[in-house]
């Protein structure tokens, strides 16, 4: 029987190229979104869709027990359509509270299920100004304010839930600014872009990295290095779906 992985966020833009490649390493995947009508395109692409909200502790529990994955890639966000800049203002809080108290549940729920690996979506955007390119061992920027508070803050808390828990191996993927399918933004933007399935690449890739800790990844830049993730996980910015290459199961 193969290893069972449970991807929280399947239906989202790094969420649907992740689940096919996940299925063709070899892995049965679980899928979760909080919508049910997604639950059939979560069926097309070969996940096994589970419906159930992070923030409902209890049942988020229960599903994780009883399919007691091997694995949980956390890529769950809260953000609106094409990242609408009226709609920005509400949605930082209400992605930040997915990254702090959403993150501490699916923590607590893959513990409770035995779940050795934990990988997370995190953003390579929220470095303290300083030398650059940044690489992971540079500060968050945690003095900021605003609106980028908001953010970082809720950064900073996915980050140490992760890293922190005893019993799990934690990784967190510092993501450059997505482009490309199911995203809002169609070819390279920002100081540190990076192609939605690349990054779901480096979900597949950090899976498989026995030791944990955080990456960047994003395209070459003079703002984020990602040379740790192409040293240690093998991973480099031109992955794409097809052709197939990589990884075998």
């Amino acid at each position: 029987m193969s290893e069972k992985i449970f991807v929280a966020g399947a239906a989202g833009a790094i969420g649907s190229a992740l689940v096919p490649l996940l299925i063709e390493a070899g892995y049965t995947v679980y899928g979760s979104t909080r919508r049910a009508e997604r639950a059939y395109a979560l069926e097309a692409r070969g996940a096994r869709p589970v419906i159930v909200d992070v923030f409902n502790t209890e049942a988020l529990r229960v599903a994780l027990k009883r399919i007691a994955p091997m694995a949980v890639i956390h890529q769950l966000t809260d953000l609106p359509p094409d990242l609408d800049p009226k709609l920005m203002a509400d949605a930082a809080h209400r992605n930040a509270r997915v990254r702090s108290e959403g993150t501490r549940n699916l923590v607590a729920a893959a513990l409770a299920a035995g779940s050795r690996r934990l990988v997370a979506q995190s953003i390579a955007w929220v470095y303290a100004s300083g030398p650059l390119p940044h690489v992971e061992e540079h500060p968050l920027d945690l003095e900021t304010e605003g609106s980028r508070r908001v953010s970082v803050d809720g950064v900073a808390a996915l980050e140490r839930s992760v890293l922190g828990t005893p019993g799990i191996t934690g990784t967190v993927l510092r993501y450059g600014l997505f482009y490309g399918p199911g995203t809002s933004n169609a070819g390279p933007k920002g100081a540190c872009p990076i192609h939605v399935e690349a990054a779901a690449w480096a979900a597949v890739l950090a899976l498989r990295q026995a030791q944990g800790g955080v990456f960047n990844i994003a395209e070459d830049n003079p703002e984020v290095s990602s040379e740790k993730a192409k040293r240690d996980l093998g991973w480099h910015a031109s992955l794409r779906l097809r052709p197939r290459q990589g990884v075998e199961s």
